[in-house]
C-alpha cells in the first residue's frame, strides 16, 4: 500500500513552520493515542503513521530530502524508513513523548500506554544508536531500472545472551533506589531569593532509572555487541550521485534496548563507457563518415538498456543532435523519463590512400560539395548556437 504524504497526514502545507508542525503532530497523536482508543487498529496505524510523518518533517536534513525525492528519499532503501512496524510504540514514546510536557490532563502527555512514558517516566534517558553510513555504486543499467542490494555491515547488534538488556540470564532490572525510577534527581536549595529547585540526572544508575543487578558477561552489561550483519537495500530507479536515502532503525543498536541509529546510503555512479548523463538525459556523441553524414543511412547507438537503431539523413551536419524521447533516465519520484540525445560530429581522416585522395580531389571540382553563403551563414549560427 502506498505511503500518504507526509504533509497530508499531519494536516500541513509544505511551507508549515517547524512550530506549526510539533502543533500538528501533538493534535494527531492525542486524537490517535492508544490510551485514547484502546484495542482500536485503526487508530494504532493512524498514531504510529503520525509518529513516521513527524519524525521525518521534524528533520531539516531529512525534510528536505523528502521535498526534494519524496518517500524513496527517506524511506525507498529496502522499505526503510521510520515504517510502521519499524519502531515500536515504546520507541515512539522514548523518542518524541517529550513533545507533550504532561500537559493533556488524563493521557499524562505519552504517558500510561502499555507502562511507557507518564510522568514517572519523563527525564529518563533513552539510549540512541550511532548512524551508519556506507556507499553503494551503481550503474547507469541499474539506475534506470532500480535494484536490490545486499551488503555487509560491521555494526553493533544486541545481545543474543541477553536480548539487549545487559542483565545476565536470570537476573532482573532493579528501580534505582536513589532516583526511584524517574532517572533524574530533584535538589531543592536555599538562596538568597528562596529555595531554588534543581534536576539533575541522577549519578547511580546514569539517568535510566534501572539498575542491573548481575551484568551479562558477553556484552559486559551494555546490551550490545559487535557483530557482521547483511542489509538487502531496494534502490529506487532515477537516484543520482550524492543522493542519500535513509533507513530508519539500521544503523547501530543502542544499549539497553535503546532507539537504533540509521543507516544512511550514499549514491555514487559508475562512469559508463560511452554514454553522460544530463539529470534524467543521456548524451552520446555520434562520430559519422564524410559518406554517411552526406548519403545518409542507418547507425546503430549504444543506450542504457542495449542498443538502438537511428536513421541519418542525407547531408546531417556536424553539430546536429537527436533526440530519443523515452531512451533516458526515470525521475526518482516518477514524473517522466529523459531523453538521449544525440550530438553529431563528422570524421575526417588525417590520411588517404592514392585512390581516396584522386577521389576526393575529384569531388572538390564539384559544386554541391562547397558551401554557398547560406550555407556558411547557417553553419556559423548553429555553431555559436552550441555554445550558449
Amino acid at each position: 500500500m502506498a505511503k500518504r504524504d507526509y504533509y497530508e497526514v499531519l494536516g500541513v502545507s509544505k511551507t508549515a513552520t517547524a512550530d506549526e508542525i510539533k502543533k500538528a503532530y501533538r493534535k494527531k497523536a492525542i486524537q490517535y493515542h492508544p490510551d485514547k482508543n484502546p484495542g482500536d487498529k485503526e487508530a494504532e496505524e493512524k498514531f504510529k503513521e503520525a509518529a513516521e510523518a513527524y519524525e521525518v518533517l521534524s528533520d531539516e536534513k531529512k525534510r528536505a530530502q523528502y521535498d526534494q525525492f519524496g518517500h524513496a528519499g527517506v524511506s525507498g532503501a529496502a522499505g526503510g524508513g521510520f515504517q510502521s512496524g519499524g519502531m515500536s510504540m515504546e520507541d515512539i514514546f522514548s523518542q518524541f513523548g517529550d513533545i507533550f510536557g504532561g500537559h493533556f490532563g488524563g493521557f499524562g502527555g505519552f504517558g500510561g500506554f502499555s507502562g511507557f512514558g507518564g510522568s514517572s517516566s519523563r527525564g529518563k534517558r533513552v539510549h540512541r544508536g550511532n548512524d551508519l553510513r556506507v556507499k553503494v555504486k551503481l550503474t547507469l543499467a541499474e539506475i534506470a531500472t532500480g535494484v536490490e542490494k545486499k551488503i555487509k555491515v560491521k555494526k553493533m547488534v544486541p545481545c543474543s545472551h541477553c536480548n539487549g538488556t545487559g542483565a545476565a540470564s536470570g537476573s532482573s532490572m532493579e528501580t534505582c533506589s536513589n532516583c526511584h525510577g524517574t532517572g533524574r534527581v530533584t535538589r531543592v536549595q536555599q538562596t538568597i531569593l528562596g529555595a531554588m529547585q534543581t534536576q539533575t540526572e541522577c549519578s547511580v544508575c546514569g539517568g535510566e532509572g534501572q539498575i542491573i543487578k548481575d551484568k551479562c558477561p558477553y556484552c559486559g552489561g551494555e546490551g550490545v555487541v559487535k557483530a557482521e550483519e547483511i542489509i538487502s537495500i531496494n534502490i529506487p530507479a532515477g537516484v543520482m550521485e550524492g543522493m542519500q536515502l535513509q533507513m530508519s532503525g539500521k544503523g547501530n543498536a543502542a544499549r539497553r534496548g535503546g532507539v537504533n541509529g540509521d543507516l544512511l546510503i550514499l549514491i555514487e555512479e559508475e562512469p559508463h563507457p560511452d554514454l553522460v548523463r544530463d539529470e534524467n538525459d543521456l548524451i552520446y556523441n555520434l562520430l559519422l563518415s564524410v559518406p554517411t553524414a552526406t548519403l545518409g543511412g542507418q547507425v546503430e547507438v549504444p543506450t542504457v538498456t542495449g542498443k538502438a537503431k537511428i536513421t541519418i539523413a542525407p547531408g546531417t551536419q556536424p553539430g546536429k543532435v537527436l533526440r530519443l524521447r523515452g531512451k533516458g533516465l526515470p525521475s526518482v519520484n516518477s514524473y517522466g523519463t529523459g531523453d538521449l540525445l544525440i550530438n553529431i560530429g563528422v570524421y575526417i581522416p588525417e590520411k588517404l590512400n592514392r585512390e581516396e585522395k584522386k577521389l576526393m580531389e575529384q569531388l572538390a571540382t564539384s559544386e554541391n560539395m562547397s558551401p554557398n553563403a547560406t550555407d556558411k551563414r547557417n553553419f556559423f549560427s548553429n555553431f555559436k548556437n552550441m555554445f550558449r
